[in-house]
């Protein structure tokens, strides 16, 4: 395709840098006064505070080239912190799922990143294999409300949340993808408990949710009971998107050889080092193809087309790329890196081991890189898996 950006195409990302530099945090200011300030400024411009949604939600309908410099241009800046979760997962699902009055009472808040939102995929004993949930939602004799029993697990957030959007189970019969159900309910209140995971990194990012009795309103239900599968899936291929974490990539790439560059090797620097320069030179071949992947996927968004099986190969491969990115920040770092935090020898080398650790879990969150593999496989090469898989289970 064709990625040369035309006259309006410059324009474009002239005003973007502009509106970036105009709209900076400066040293001093209320964080959070600015923050606000920030997303309705960007509001203002046409809907920049949601640059993914569609016009007719309210976002700026930008076209593929503009979607790549908006990305570009603000990767590796000072933006207002934001989590994807309502923003960039369940917005969407409202949009193609969602009835006009959860529409009315939900969006708003969402774009006004009033209310803090979770995930509820994740069991103890689901997964990667996430059709085999457990939690259960059983619905009242009056028909009016779900009564919800069970755990999640691994659920980013969950701590500072208001609501949660999770999958239960409201059938047992038939395939185990079709008795999966959309619901939605607050985070704070009775029979949610909240249970932090500190991770390898030291970080309290996750938590363990027990649900029990929890009471659901029927009309927090998303589309119909049953379908919440085929919901998820579509959420999912917007994470995994997101999740390929290209743009910062670069950016980190950039960084890691200018500072390579400052770390003394004999009468050089590392860069100056084979093996480590050919490390990453084949890294930067691999980003960069990667990068033309993206930008296939952003015309295929264009021409009407949701996300689809190319958003596995981002997430696979943009994840597998920002763990290598963070080894070789380690293996720049040498000695340093494994000071956690102290600081010893250079800057960048002080949370090295710290962001190594945390970078494990990129390629298992939001779908193992095992489950990526398969989607591609079968969706991508056209794969079917063998017969023989009946005898391995124990059945026939």
């Amino acid at each position: 395709m064709d990625i040369e950006l035309s006259k309006t195409d410059l324009e474009f990302q002239a005003e973007v840098r502009q509106f970036l530099s105009d709209n900076a945090y400066k040293p001093g200011e209320d964080y959070n006064k600015w923050r606000m300030n920030w997303f309705a400024t960007a509001a203002a411009k046409g809907g920049w505070d949601v640059p993914k949604w569609p016009k007719e939600f309210g976002g700026p309908g930008w076209t593929p080239s503009q979607h790549y410099i908006w990305e570009r241009e603000k990767a590796g800046k000072n933006l207002p912190w934001d989590l994807p979760f309502g923003i960039g997962m369940l917005a969407p699902v409202l949009m193609a799922h969602g009835n006009q009055k959860q529409l009315d009472r939900f969006m708003p808040d969402i774009r006004a990143r009033k209310v803090i939102w979770c995930q509820g995929y994740s069991e103890p004993g689901a997964g990667s294999d996430l059709a085999n949930l457990q939690t259960k939602a059983e619905l009242t004799e009056d028909g009016k409300h779900y009564i919800v029993n069970g755990t999640k697990i691994w659920t980013t957030v969950a701590h500072m949340a208001d609501w949660i959007f999770c999958l239960t189970r409201t059938s047992n019969t038939g395939k185990k993808q079709e008795g999966i159900t959309f619901l939605l309910f607050p985070v704070k209140q009775e029979g949610v408990e909240v249970q932090p995971i500190i991770t390898l990194g030291g970080a309290h990012t996750v938590n363990t949710v027990f649900l029990t009795d929890v009471k659901v309103p029927v009309e927090n239900r998303i589309g119909e009971e049953g379908k919440g599968w085929t919901y998820a899936k579509g959420l999912l291929q917007h994470e995994r998107t997101g999740l390929a974490g290209i743009s910062n990539s670069l950016v980190a790439l950039a960084k890691l050889k200018k500072n390579a560059r400052s770390i003394i090797r004999g009468n050089g620097t590392l860069m100056d080092e084979p093996a480590f320069r050919s490390k990453v030179a084949e890294l930067e071949v691999d980003l960069h193809a990667l990068e033309y992947t993206e930008l296939r996927s952003l015309a295929n968004a264009a021409a009407g087309s949701d996300p689809g099986p190319e958003s596995s190969i981002l997430k696979l491969k943009g994840t597998e790329i920002q763990q290598r990115l963070a080894k070789l920040t380690v293996e720049a770092g040498g000695l340093h890196a494994a000071g956690w935090g102290q600081p010893v020898g250079p800057a960048f080398a002080h949370s090295g081991m710290q962001s190594y650790l945390g970078s494990r879990a990129y390629t298992i969150y939001g779908g193992a890189s095992e489950v990526q593999r398969d989607v591609i496989a079968k969706n991508v090469l056209g794969l079917k898996k063998k017969s023989s898989e009946k005898t391995r289970t124990g059945k026939g």
